[in-house]
């Protein structure tokens, strides 16, 4: 199997949607630095890339609302660019990271969703910051600000998965093992006192994903799972069928109940992974494995 081949299983084959996720944005990395770098060096100089100058008029999130709606795709391309080599890596390795552990417990249906909701929510927080907020409208911040990167949409993820294991413990380089709630907790102080820095639509955007991831969580575990009934808007429905009734019903499945899902996520919330029994964690097994797309 060549480089492409493999690369084209992983992303579009192979099921594995933060493959998916992080290709299309390496992908679209790639499309555009590459051909930017080749025109600053032989042709404008550094630092004066028309092919940039291009992206950030239109592919950025605006602050302003009239640009906005005139660009009104950038809510959703912006979380899909990067402004540089050391903003991709970080982003994607969070995801990566986060994303397995979130996958581990909730299957692969909702990775997309909560990223791209994650996102718009950041992008509709950094809009209305600028709008209304006294520190941007004071100096007509809108009027020239903008936010690129996956961020908001990793914070999503991030924040999601701490929120529905709060005592899930992982190693930090340096650190040592910490309880992801500790680790949700101090990222999202630092982007609130970053607001004050030199970036603070970025930090915004964050906060907006950590809402959402938050939010989002909480009402699954209440039973109003948003992105899967996003999902089965979109799915094809079954054809009618005709069966013959013999007087006896079977089981339809062996899907475990959505109570006893929600159940157990809530003594995962409370007590941690470690805390369940060997049938419980069977059944999250089970749900995982049905929720594989």
């Amino acid at each position: 199997m060549t480089l492409w081949q493999d690369i084209q299983y992983k992303m579009l084959k192979s099921g594995n949607k933060l493959s998916l996720l992080i290709g299309i944005n390496i992908i679209v990395f790639l499309v555009i630095y590459v051909p930017a770098v080749t025109e600053q060096l032989f042709f404008t100089g550094f630092g004066n890339s028309h092919i940039l100058a291009f992206i950030h008029e239109y592919l950025f999130l605006p602050a302003s609302l009239p640009k906005l709606l005139r660009h009104f795709w950038t809510p959703f391309t912006y979380m899909f660019m990067h402004a540089g080599v050391m903003h991709i890596l970080f982003n994607m390795a969070w995801l990566y990271w986060m994303g397995q552990i979130f996958e581990e417990f909730l299957g692969n249906k909702r990775t997309i969703g909560l990223y791209l909701l994650g996102g718009l929510t950041g992008g509709v927080l950094f809009v209305a910051c600028y709008n209304l907020l006294p520190a941007f409208t004071n100096v007509q911040a809108a009027a020239f600000g903008s936010v690129v990167g996956a961020s908001a949409s990793v914070m999503a993820v991030v924040i999601a998965t701490a929120t529905l294991l709060p005592n899930y413990t992982i190693g930090l380089f340096l650190i040592g093992p910490v309880k992801l709630k500790y680790l949700a907790l101090f990222m999202v102080i630092i982007d609130f006192i970053l607001i004050a820095e030199e970036n603070p639509g970025g930090e915004i955007a964050h906060l907006g994903g950590a809402l959402f991831g938050f939010i989002y969580i909480k009402q699954m575990q209440r039973g109003n799972d948003w992105i899967l009934g996003i999902n089965k808007l979109f799915e094809r429905k079954p054809k009618m069928k005709v069966v013959a009734n013999n007087g006896s019903q079977r089981k339809a499945s062996g899907a475990p109940r959505q109570e006893d899902i929600d159940r157990i996520l809530d003594k995962i919330s409370g007590s941690g992974y470690d805390s369940l029994t060997r049938q419980e964690k069977e059944t999250l097994f089970r749900a995982s494995n049905n929720n594989e797309g």
